[in-house]
């Protein structure tokens, strides 16, 4: 019987299963907790204050134009005057979003391998080490998201192109409304697997852009390659540990959402039947810095989870098709099995 391969860290350096992967994934989280989970919670925290910050601003400067908006009737509808600062500052807001949420995700992708280039060996590491790593690897992770965000948009875009011609050139001939239905469902049967195939085939992308420092376009075709002849393995873990996120993710937000809805909660017994602009916005601000922090919590305690399974699957991949369990050994200086 041979004997069992080494196992310096938290995974064996030999092709993993998928006991092997969730070992290892729960194993780093158990020992490197307070890298993954610190890093996660300073950049999330960063993102949310700003956002924060910018939704204050925002209504600082435009909270005249809602109230107006609120206290318009049919008699006196609002004014575009009104309405077009609103519509600007929506528009900022959720860029200011979506461009801290991007930053702060990236560098929680790029912050999982640095930690598992230790984990994998069972080096100690420090959250300063960690940080530096993955800052240094941040633009690569930025692109590749994009990349696979916009990769996996392209068969959207042309279903709905083509969908919108359809529908066009039916309407022209008197045939719409019945036929809609059908074909909205057809197209979506049509272009969600390649959505899903190409996503998958593109999913090591930030990993390889850590652990081989490639740029973004070099990670992705490195990620394709690896990919290569195990899209359905890796597919299904994925897809597995994916509704296990998400199911921890709505456990650990669903206690702030029922207090959200407890009576007497964010200003909302104050209401009445006919509550004042300003009590209204009272209550919004309340419930939107209660979501805030519901996801939050939820953010730093499941996002690194998805991103530890892909890089696992990577190491995975590397052993598999590259022999690099050997090297691994050596760098861990474990003496090789006979």
């Amino acid at each position: 019987m041979p004997p069992p391969p080494p196992r310096p860290g938290v995974i064996p350096l030999a092709p993993l299963g998928l006991s092997d992967v969730l070992g290892g994934a729960f194993s780093t989280i158990g020992r490197y907790w307070k890298q993954l989970f610190g890093i996660a919670a300073t950049v999330y925290g960063a993102a949310a204050a700003a956002f924060a910050v910018a939704l204050a601003t925002t209504y600082a400067v435009v909270g005249d134009h809602l109230r107006a908006i609120y206290d318009a009737t049919s008699a006196e509808p609002p004014e575009w005057d009104d309405i077009g600062p609103l519509l600007l500052a929506f528009l900022a807001v959720w860029g200011v979003g979506m461009i801290t949420f991007l930053l702060a995700t990236a560098m929680v992708y790029a912050s999982v391998p640095a930690v598992l280039q230790d984990a994998v060996l069972g080096r100690p590491t420090t959250f300063g080490v960690v940080w530096r790593r993955a800052a240094a690897h941040v633009p690569a992770v930025i692109g590749t998201v994009f990349l696979i965000g916009l990769v996996t948009l392209v068969p959207l875009a042309l279903f709905l192109t083509a969908f919108v011609g359809l529908m066009i050139a039916l309407l022209a001939a008197g045939n719409g409304p019945l036929i809609v239905p059908p074909l909205a469902f057809l197209g979506a049967l049509a272009t969600a697997p390649l959505a899903v195939w190409l996503w998958v085939k593109f999913s090591l992308a930030p990993a390889a852009a850590v652990f081989e420092g490639q740029g973004a376009l070099a990670a992705m075709r490195r990620s394709s390659k690896l990919v290569r002849g195990d899209w359905w393995r890796i597919f299904g873990i994925t897809l597995l540990t994916g509704i296990m996120a998400a199911v921890a993710a709505y456990v650990v937000q669903l206690p702030l959402s029922f207090i959200q809805m407890l009576p007497g909660m964010i200003g909302s017994s104050d209401l009445g039947s006919d509550p004042s602009g300003s009590q209204v916005m009272v209550y919004l601000g309340g419930a939107i810095l209660l979501g805030l922090v519901s996801q939050l919590i939820g953010q730093v305690l499941v996002a690194p989870f998805p991103q530890l399974i892909a890089s696992l699957l990577y190491v995975d991949r590397r052993i598999r098709t590259e022999n690099l369990a050997p090297a691994l050994a050596e760098a861990a200086a474990v003496p090789p099995a006979y």
